[in-house]
C-alpha cells in the first residue's frame, strides 16, 4: 500500500551540526553512507557529546569533502557560527570548537564497535542526581514525564550510542510533513521546522493525510524507493528541539508541544531490511 513520497533525503557529516540535503542516496546497514560519521568527544566529562549537552553546536554546519563509501568516512568541512571553517581531520577544528563551547573537546571519526571506552557514558556519581541529568537532557519541566528508558536499545544505557556508530539510537530516521503539519496546528506560533528534527526521509503523505501518522508504523516494514525498512519505534523528542539554528529561534513551546500533543514522540526509528537506493520523489509504501 502507498503511503507518500519522499520529499527530502539528509544526512548529517558531524553529530548535532547541520547536515546536508542530498539527491539520492544509496542506502546501507549504517543508513546513508556518513551519516554521523564524526562526533564529539568532551574529554572533560569523559565522552561523547552533542547539542543536547552543546547546543551551539546546532549553529554548525558541516559538508563532507568527499563522498563516503563503506566504513570509510571522509574530513568534514565545518563551518563556525562566525562563518569560519575548518577541516574536521585538523588540529585547529578540535581547537576551534573547544573555544566555542568553553571546554576541552576532541574531535573522532566514527570508531570500531570494539572501541568500547570511547562510546561509553559517563553516568552520575551519585544514583540520585540521574532523574536531574534526565530531565536537562531531554529538556522536560518537573511537571512533564520522562521518557520510558526502557524503549530504548538496552546498550544505549551504558554508551552513548550504539557501538560503532554516532547515532542516538537506530540508523535512520524517517519523519512527515503530516506530524509538523499536526504540531503546528496545535502550536500555529511556533515554527516546527523540519530542520529542528534531523531527519533522514522527510515523508510527504498521500491524500492530505493529517496527524502523528508514523506512529502507528512501529514494528511494520516499509518500502522506500529500493530500500526496505523496518520501523523500530516512535523518535523520543529532547531539548534539541528548541534551540536556535540558522534562522530558527529558541523556542520552549516546540518541545512543550510536543509532549503535550505528541506523547513526546516526533518522527520514528528504523532498522535496514533491505539494502537500496532512496532518491528525491521515491514512494514509500507498506
Amino acid at each position: 500500500m502507498r503511503l507518500g513520497r519522499v520529499t527530502e533525503i539528509w544526512r548529517y557529516p558531524v553529530k548535532s551540526m547541520g547536515g546536508e540535503q542530498l539527491q539520492q542516496a544509496s542506502v546501507g546497514g549504517l543508513g546513508v553512507p556518513g551519516d554521523r560519521g564524526w562526533a564529539l568527544r568532551d574529554e572533560t566529562a569523559g565522552e561523547v557529546r552533542g547539542a543536547k549537552k552543546f547546543p551551539a553546536l546546532l549553529r554548525c554546519r558541516a559538508r563532507y569533502l568527499s563522498e563516503p563509501a563503506g566504513d570509510n568516512i571522509p574530513p568534514a568541512e565545518i563551518t563556525l557560527p562566525d562563518g569560519a571553517r575548518v577541516r574536521s581531520d585538523e588540529p585547529g577544528a578540535a581547537q576551534a570548537l573547544s573555544r566555542l563551547l568553553d571546554t576541552e573537546i576532541t574531535l573522532w571519526p566514527r570508531r570500531p564497535p570494539e572501541d568500547r571506552e570511547h562510546y561509553r557514558r559517563a553516568l552520575p556519581e551519585d544514583p540520585s542526581d540521574l532523574e536531574r541529568e534526565l530531565r536537562q537532557v531531554f529538556g522536560r519541566l518537573p511537571d512533564e514525564p520522562l521518557p520510558d528508558l526502557g524503549i530504548f536499545p538496552p546498550e544505549i544505557l551504558e554508551f552513548t550510542s550504539p557501538l560503532g556508530t554516532y547515532f542516538d539510537a537506530f540508523p535512520l530516521h524517517l519523519l512527515t510533513t503530516s506530524t509538523l503539519g499536526e504540531l503546528s496546528r496545535h502550536n500555529p506560533k511556533a515554527s516546527f521546522d523540519r530542520r529542528r528534527f534531523r531527519p533522514n526521509f522527510l515523508i510527504e503523505l498521500d491524500g492530505g493525510a493529517s496527524g502523528f501518522v508514523e506512529n502507528d508504523w512501529s514494528g511494520k516494514e516499509l518500502r522506500v524507493g529500493a530500500l526496505r525498512v523496518k520501523v523500530e519505534m516512535p523518535v523520543v523528542r529532547c531539548s534539541m528541539t528548541m534551540h536556535p539554528q540558522g534562522e530558527l529561534p529558541q523556542d520552549p513551546s516546540v518541545l512543550r508541544t510536543i509532549v503535550r500533543e505528541g506523547g513526546q514522540n516526533a518522527g520514528v526509528y528504523a532498522t535496514i531490511v533491505a539494502e537500496g537506493t532512496v532518491g528525491i520523489g521515491d514512494a514509500v509504501e507498506l
